[in-house]
């Protein structure tokens, strides 16, 4: 019958060296004795020779007290052995052992929430291991550990060691997980300018609440709460509060461990402003008024330690333009008190002259090294700079191929030279989605998508997607290869099919097949350019009898056989919400090398963001186009339209030339809209994602180049005012604006009310 063994090694150490007092006895009352011969028994796996190797005595040697002791230490020291004892028979030493189990199997028992994978990876125990007793307590406060980070603190861990035949043991660990441990209450002592809900804000641990069933941010961690710290200095340090410290942050724990209240005890100190801003340098022919403008702090606004670091790193990457390497920026802070200022020195030194010795990639399991190493500002034999280690880092993390991404340099074999480490953790990049939603302008809709973004580990794009609504059908299949031929140069192929019904705004459908080339490159690091050509034809179909006699005029098939390029330029803090920066963009197409359409259309736009304040945002934006027939008229499906999506209040295609009998939308060969918008918080909590929108539009689309016909065509200004609501909701993005149309024709469609919704899962 199987035995539960409780018997480990420190209870083993003990009876041992109880035992061991007797042997030093007798050892002392024989002195001068000489050990003829060490005797070893109870070995099984162990071979003596082993035993023997640890002892600090041999054959030939006196009985020494001092020197046996030693050895029984030795043994216990190395973790073989459950019990040693040590005795003399005449002039034998005899050295008795009881070796430890080896651990059959590791096994744990009700674990819901946690894999057993992931358990495996954080104990020491394995199959085939010599068990201790040490090593089974390491174990399970190490399991304790995990659930604790996972926010359970009730979770208890009782290891189970079943003792088998052949000296060997089975490890069982029987969890209780218990439920999560959430945090009931955060409360400020201390906090005089800002109140409580303000910094419950800005840390990243929250109360609990019913809508935080999709985040984790309410569990306990203690990792998160030092996190929290840090945010509440960076905050206040933005603010002008130099002086501030979190002078505590406790959090206690419910008798029945069952919730947590944290409080944070804040000494806020003064505020202060920005007083002298200057410069110094040891660089003699530097001037230093072409580095002012990308000084941002400025005498006499309140002290914002963040815009100290973006001045480091603004000059840093100015002066390596300039043509200075290695370069050190040191600010000098000057505090005083008195006058609540800190004047501010930054010193420009020449640093130490160091270059790349080499770049170590690790953690690509999947992904190969070129992949990571193209996108790195620096390569072998560069002079080393902050500033393109981190552009590197940032351009390996928009990949999106890996959840974790450090870089950092240590030093290399010579005190010139340092070793840039790149530590990634990849992630999944294949998608398969499907998704279903409802808009305004299409419906309701449903779409199922295919993608690798990183097929085979080389970085490339592969994709397909199918998307069905009330008014539209669409299938595309995309490749891209983000490095054609080891350049910084992509090559894409696109192949599509729509189906479009364009009853409702111009009473016809469009059937439209095609293909398409795109080779883009980067002409500076803000600044890429695109080349494409596309070849498609067009039908216009199911024309109603009661259509526009343009439309009618324009039906059958056509090949449209085109050319262009793009620019885009970009200078945003962030592509999928930018809160500050700016944009450009521009953009020719030329239709004519072969087919029956030809026309040049040319685009441009731009947008500028500023933050106002925390969470409030203001954009402005515009884009315009033209478009010129090349000796012939321009097809309607062809044209610039606006409305829905592009012009809030007014119905898709509801802007501009209209026919005046049949209401229908034509479209024109001109267009422009301005948008500006504000965005700000609306009071919800930070985790739901949910912003407020105030916007207003200013536009128009006209000339449709068509005469002869009862047409409404006329370039005046239209304009719109509205207010939404953008929700980031874990079921996707969704959308509710209301916006009147206050500038209008008569002739022109609106829409009051504008939604959308889409979800993946």
């Amino acid at each position: 019958m199987a035995l539960v063994l409780w018997a480990g090694t420190a209870l083993a150490a003990a009876v041992a060296l109880t035992a061991a007092g007797p042997v030093c006895a007798q050892s002392m009352a024989q002195s001068g004795g000489i050990i003829d011969q060490v005797r070893i028994e109870g070995t099984q796996r162990i071979e003596p020779e082993t035993v023997q190797s640890y002892l600090s005595v041999r054959a030939g040697d006196p009985f020494e007290a001092e020197k046996i002791n030693a050895s029984l230490k030795s043994l216990f020291a190395t973790g073989l052995f459950a019990d040693v004892t040590l005795r003399r028979e005449g002039n034998t030493l005899v050295v008795r052992i009881v070796e430890n189990p080896i651990v059959n199997r590791v096994a744990f028992e009700g674990n819901r929430k946690i894999e057993t994978k992931n358990l495996e990876s954080e104990i020491s125990l394995r199959a085939r291991v010599v068990y201790t007793r040490t090593k089974v307590q390491n174990d399970t406060k190490r399991l304790l550990d995990v659930y604790r980070r996972s926010g359970r603190f009730a979770a208890s861990v009782e290891p189970k060691i079943i003792q088998l035949d052949q000296n060997r043991v089975d490890v069982v660990y029987e969890i209780n997980e218990g439920s999560v441990t959430n945090v009931s209450s955060i409360r400020f002592i201390g906090n005089k300018n800002y109140n409580d809900s303000k910094l419950r804000s800005t840390i990243q641990t929250k109360e609990s609440a019913w809508y935080r069933i999709f985040s984790a941010d309410d569990n306990y961690d203690p990792d998160r709460l030092t996190f929290d710290r840090e945010l509440l200095r960076r905050f206040y340090l933005r603010d002008g509060y130099a002086d501030f410290r979190v002078v505590s942050a406790v959090a206690e724990l419910t008798p029945d461990r069952s919730e947590f209240f944290i409080t944070f005890t804040v000494d806020e100190g003064e505020r202060y402003r920005y007083g002298v801003v200057d410069m110094t340098t040891q660089f003699k022919d530097l001037n230093l008024d072409i580095l002012r403008p990308d000084v941002l702090a400025i005498e006499g606004e309140w002290y914002n330690a963040d815009l100290i670091e973006k001045t480091i790193t603004r000059l840093t990457e100015k002066l390596g333009d300039l043509g200075y390497a290695f370069i050190d920026i040191q600010p000098t802070i000057d505090r005083d008190r008195d006058k609540r200022t800190i004047n501010v020195t930054f010193d420009i030194q020449e640093g130490p002259r160091v270059f790349v010795e080499r770049i170590d990639i690790v953690g690509n399991f999947r992904t190969l090294d070129r992949v990571v190493r193209r996108e790195f500002r620096l390569v072998e034999g560069d002079a080393f700079s902050n500033a393109k280690l981190r552009r590197s880092k940032q351009r390996i993390q928009n990949l999106g191929f890996f959840k974790k991404v450090d870089v950092s340099n240590v030093p290399g074999t010579d005190p010139d030279k340092t070793v840039i480490q790149v530590e990634v953790e990849e992630q999944s990049t294949g998608e398969i989605s499907v998704g279903a939603g409802f808009s305004s302008n299409e419906g309701a809709l449903a779409d199922f998508s295919i993608r690798e973004r990183n097929l085979l580990g080389r970085g490339q794009d592969l994709r397909t997607k199918f998307r069905i609504s009330q008014k539209s059908t669409e299938f595309d299949v995309g490749f891209t290869e983000p490095y054609f031929l080891d350049k910084d140069l992509s090559f894409g192929v696109d192949l599509f099919r729509i189906s479009r019904n364009n009853q409702d705004e111009s009473s016809y459908d469009l059937n439209a097949i095609g293909a398409g080339l795109r080779f883009g490159f980067s002409v500076t690091e803000s600044l890429r350019e695109t080349l494409r050509y596309t070849i498609r034809q067009d039908k216009i179909t199911n024309v109603s009898a009661n259509a526009s006699l343009v439309i009618k005029d324009q039906a059958g098939t056509s090949i449209n056989s085109m050319i262009g390029h793009s620019l885009f330029f970009d200078r945003l803090d962030n592509k999928q919400d930018p809160t500050d920066g700016f944009y450009l963009t521009g953009s020719n197409d030329l239709a004519g090398f072969g087919g029956d359409v030809r026309f040049l259309r040319t685009k441009v736009g731009g947008g500028r963001y500023w933050p106002l304040a925390d969470k409030w945002v203001v954009m402005v934006s515009g884009e315009a186009g033209h478009m010129t027939g090349l000796g012939e008229r321009i097809r309607i499906n062809d044209r610039f339209f606006l409305g829905g999506d592009s012009f809030k209040g007014f119905a898709s295609g509801g802007v501009g030339p209209h026919d005046l009998s049949t209401r229908d939308s034509l479209g024109g060969r001109k267009f422009y809209v301005t948008t500006t918008e504000l965005s700000f918080p609306l009071g919800f909590p930070d985790e739901l994602g949910v912003t407020g929108k105030a916007f207003t539009q200013i536009g128009s689309v006209w000339d449709t180049g068509d005469s002869g016909f009862s047409i409404g065509d006329d370039k005046t200004p239209r304009a719109s005012i509205g207010v939404g609501m953008a929700w980031k909701s874990p079921f996707g993005p969704i959308r509710v604006d209301v916006a009147k149309a206050v500038v209008k024709k008569d002739y022109d469609q609106t829409q009051l009310f504008h939604f959308s919704f889409g979800t993946r899962f």
